[in-house]
């Protein structure tokens, strides 16, 4: 009885084995593979598409436009997109190719997670007057494609499911996430307060200068820099879009944590900081909007920087490169060098030591010494 039993199981496991050994044969046969790599929709250009609704595994539908040549939010909300990724998605559409037709005329479209797409793009050329539509499922069972859908077909084919990531993208993926909107080379002072002193920094024609709490020259790198991390700052959330004084207690906006203006002549760009936020990030808003977004903190930490983070801080203001004369003074005897241009026709410069004792002096060693000095920079406390 056990022993028949026992057959019986391993009847059953064969069976099994042996079922999903033909499903996956089946499944790769090369004779049912689209010929020709046919396009899931012939004849569209990226850059001609006018609109675009995408509704994502997440339930976003998200409705965009465009506007002058650059893309748009309408839907759920009225704001600027996300060029680079809503780009992508309209060049998807006009390069995806159909992997494999699976079923003409499927009978049950839960099979394939089609009943129910889980991401749904549809779009418009200049000429459509009704939308175009992609649907896609569930994955293949290899894992390599996606189930999908065109217009009102009934066919069932595949698309690599390397698709996904490109086309199933949330309202907060396809919205424009910078923070502060600023014409970077229009800036002409900077106010920073958030560490122990407020700071400024003012330009004056290509230099920047540290005009409080001290007065001196500035680091170009630095300042450079922090308006570099300006410019790039992304919001990571949305926690409000509309906030209330509440709202601003609540996120600690009503007294900031830190702040930095960039004025632009008359204009002028405001980031306020506050709380931290549970996932280690800052609560933050655009002085001149009511959102109140979430950014990486370590914006935060360069925004309570003290002066002497952007105080230049060569002790010789000089580029090796362009050294023609060095005096060393020691113990009351001055060595001199000068850069001379060699005697030979195309032959480089070399150093001279022209007092005392006249003579060649090493190159090399010249240039390391310079080099040194040129980036030698002081401490401060």
């Amino acid at each position: 009885m056990m022993r028949g039993l026992r057959s019986t199981i391993a009847l059953a496991a064969v069976l099994v084995v042996l079922g999903a050994w033909i499903y996956f044969v089946t499944w790769k046969k090369p004779a049912e593979t689209a010929s020709k790599q046919e396009k899931v929709f012939s004849g569209v250009e990226a850059d001609k598409l006018a609109e675009l609704k995408i509704t994502s595994d997440k339930g976003d539908v998200t409705t965009l436009k465009k506007d002058g040549g650059t893309w748009q939010l309408v839907a759920p909300i009225a704001a600027k997109a996300d060029q680079s990724e809503v780009s992508s998605i309209a060049s998807a559409l006009g390069q995806i190719e159909i992997a494999r037709v699976i079923d003409e005329n499927p009978t049950d479209l839960k099979e394939y997670g089609l009943a129910t797409p889980r991401v749904e793009v549809d779009f418009k050329g200049p000429s459509d007057q009704q939308y175009r539509r992609l649907l896609l499922g569930d994955k293949s069972p290899t894992g390599s494609d996606l189930f999908a859908q065109r217009n009102g077909d009934k066919k069932v084919f595949v698309v690599p499911a390397y698709q996904e990531t490109t086309l199933n993208k949330s309202t907060f993926d396809l919205r424009d996430k910078t923070i502060l909107k600023f014409e970077r080379d229009k800036v002409d002072s900077i106010d920073i307060k958030g560490g122990e002193k407020p700071i400024q920094l003012v330009r004056e024609n290509t230099e920047w200068k540290i005009a409080e709490p001290l007065q001196v020259r500035a680091d170009y790198g630095a300042v450079e820099g922090l308006l570099g991390k300006l410019q790039s700052a992304a919001m990571k959330s949305i926690v409000t879009e509309v906030a209330v004084p509440a709202d601003l207690k609540k996120y600690g906006l009503d007294k900031p944590t830190a702040s930095v203006d960039l004025r632009m002549g008359s204009a002028t760009a405001t980031l306020v900081l506050g709380g931290k936020a549970p996932d280690n990030t800052t609560y933050a808003r655009d002085a001149s909007q009511n959102t109140v977004v979430t950014i990486d903190s370590t914006l935060a930490d360069d925004l309570k920087k003290a002066a002497g983070d952007y105080r230049r801080k060569d002790v010789f203001e000089f580029r090796s490169y362009n050294a023609s004369r060095v005096e060393f003074t020691r113990g009351g005897q001055t060595v001199v060098f000068e850069k001379v241009k060699g005697e030979a026709k195309d032959a480089l410069d070399k150093w001279r030591r022209v007092s005392p004792n006249p003579a060649d002096a090493d190159k090399d060693k010249m240039e390391s010494l310079l080099n040194r000095m040129s980036t030698h920079r002081r401490r401060l406390g």
